[in-house]
């Protein structure tokens, strides 16, 4: 089914790529993407999406195309049913017009009975650059789940610790579900781990740091955790599925004496490359750019930035056995 996906403006590249756990991105534009999804339903599992439609059309971004686009479609519903617009990027000056144009074409030229508050049925209108695209809403993401889930509410909290968005965001990117195993070896709070539970995936965390592990257990209900040290990890061979993680950095970081920073990430992508099955991934956040260190163990198929204050910004590298 093909589907449209408003997404979230905090972030301008993690939002399309995420979608790869639900489908095959065909189209993108600034906070908006066109994809084929074999399970629509699946896109509630999403955490940088707002709404996800039902894909009905697109045009160039001006009334008189719009206008020709509806007419085409040739919309009729029984049900109530309101029409909605939003101009997320005008783009070359290309939209002067109001979003309440577009709703008003809407609103005339679907057969139906119009209702503004809480309509059964929603059609909405995204414009975005050179254009417009026209879908009926199928799921809003409930993300404010995600902030009933903030790490401060956890039986244990430890400064700096990852934000459940970014976290599942992280666990989308492996492209695994259901009955998928999934390792964190710098697992810290369990946040990764929670979000991976929550997607029905066998869990296995493990961490140097023993205050770190005692506190993740008082975190997760269920789920495998082992103290250990991420350069030598006591799994088997290609028996994980995917692997989701955030290393360390700071000068509180729990790593061996003799342990530098650089050998940190060589030991610990060598066991990465060592217990991942083949043709699996490997998602990795760093506070620095460790794309040519990465790409001596695996392959990195993308490399993401997030801003999260003056002096820290996120490196999220998407690697591949």
């Amino acid at each position: 089914m093909k589907l449209i996906f408003e997404l979230s403006g905090e972030n301008e590249t993690l939002p399309t790529a995420e979608l790869e756990c639900v489908g095959t991105v065909t189209d993108a534009r600034p906070q908006v993407a066109v994809a084929e999804c074999p399970d629509p339903s699946a896109a509630q599992r999403l955490a940088m999406t707002h709404v996800v439609l039902e894909y009905l059309g697109e045009c160039d971004p001006d009334p008189a195309s719009f206008r020709r686009l509806l007419l085409d479609l040739s919309l009729t519903t029984e049900q109530p049913f309101a029409g909605r617009a939003k101009l997320i990027h005008a783009g070359n000056d290309r939209n002067p017009c109001s979003q309440r144009e577009f709703e008003r074409l809407i609103g005339t030229m679907v057969k139906g009975p119009v209702k503004l508050i809480d309509p059964q049925v929603e059609f909405r209108a995204i414009l975005s650059g050179d254009r417009c695209y026209f879908g009926k809403v199928l799921y809003r993401i409930a993300r404010g789940a995600y902030n009933e889930r903030n790490p401060g509410k956890r039986e244990f909290f430890h400064p700096g610790v990852m934000m459940p968005r970014m976290a599942r965001t992280l666990v989308n990117l492996t492209l695994c579900g259901t009955g998928a195993t999934l390792l964190d070896p710098f697992c810290g709070t369990g946040g990764t781990l929670i979000e991976s539970q929550m997607l029905k995936m066998e869990t296995i965390g493990s961490d140097f740091d023993p205050m770190m592990i005692g506190g993740c257990r008082e975190n997760l209900v269920q789920g495998t955790l082992m103290l250990a040290d991420a350069t030598r990890l006591p799994v088997r061979d290609a028996s994980i599925d995917a692997i989701a993680t955030d290393f360390p950095y700071g000068q509180s970081v729990c790593i061996k004496k003799e342990d530098t920073m650089e050998n940190l990430y060589h030991g610990a992508l060598d066991e990465m490359h060592r217990v991942l099955k083949p043709c699996r991934r490997a998602i990795v956040v760093t506070h620095r750019d460790i794309s040519a260190i990465a790409g001596q163990h695996m392959t990195v198929l993308q490399h993401h930035t997030q801003r999260v204050h003056k002096s820290l910004t996120r490196h999220v590298l998407v690697l591949k056995k």
